[in-house]
Order: structure tokens, then sequence, then C-alpha cells
């Protein structure tokens, strides 16, 4: 892994949210984008070298509705950014970690992701991160 890619908040309004990291990071959202495939609704921050997405839900069903109406609003994930998807895949695989799809999928920002089980991770959500 080369280095940590972003961290994903989950956010009730993402307007509203946008506002607020804006003012905190000095910093304006680069990128609006919706992630059908996820049912979210994603908003990209800069600050500095690190990125922060902010994720609210596009339906009630989707995995960021489950973990806000679960857990509330808060940190969702850490990604970290990889060369190469599979060859990290499977080595993560070999070392017993379980990934929660099989192949990498289409993600936001122009990247191909896969997410490990926080089960396996200390309550962890973790995201890879290839650009395309």
């Amino acid at each position: 892994m080369n280095k940590i890619e972003h961290i994903g908040i989950a956010v009730n309004n993402i307007e509203f949210s946008g506002d607020i990291y804006q003012k905190l990071l000095n910093t304006t959202v680069y990128k609006i984008e919706d992630v059908a495939s996820e049912g979210v609704k994603t908003a990209f921050l800069q600050a500095g070298p690190n990125k922060i997405e902010l994720l609210e839900a596009t339906s009630p069903d989707s995995p960021i509705a489950k973990f806000i109406a679960k857990r509330g609003e808060g940190i969702h994930h850490i990604a970290f950014d990889v060369t190469d998807i599979v060859a990290e895949m499977a080595r993560l695989k070999a070392e017993g970690f379980v990934l929660l799809n099989d192949v990498p999928k289409k993600g936001a920002d122009n990247k191909l992701v896969c997410f490990v089980h926080p089960k396996g991770t200390n309550g962890v959500l973790i995201e890879l991160c290839q650009s395309v």
C-alpha cells in the first residue's frame, strides 16, 4: 500500500456537511459524484496532500444509510492507494482477510475499489483504491 488515499465520512446531508468541512479545512469541495452501484453521493475535499470523502446515502437500503442508522454520522472508512489492486486483493486474501468483493469495482473519483471486511481489521472498514 502506498499511502492513505482518503478518509470517508458518512453524513446525512452532503451540502450541509460540505459547508462544515469547507470552513474547517479552509478549502472547497472539488468534486461531487453519484455512485449508483453503491447508492451513494460523494463529495471530495483536498486538505494539503490529504483527501476527505463525504458520503450521503441515495437510497434507504444503501450501505451508508445502514451505517448511519446503526452508528450515526462519522468516519466510515480509511482508503489506501495501491498500485495493483488485483495483486493486493490476492495478497490480503492469502493473509486471511475477508474481502467484500471478489473483483475490483468502479468507485468514485476515477478509482477501482475493493473493501476489506472490518471484522478482520479491528472494526475499521478498509478500502483499496487504484487510479484508472
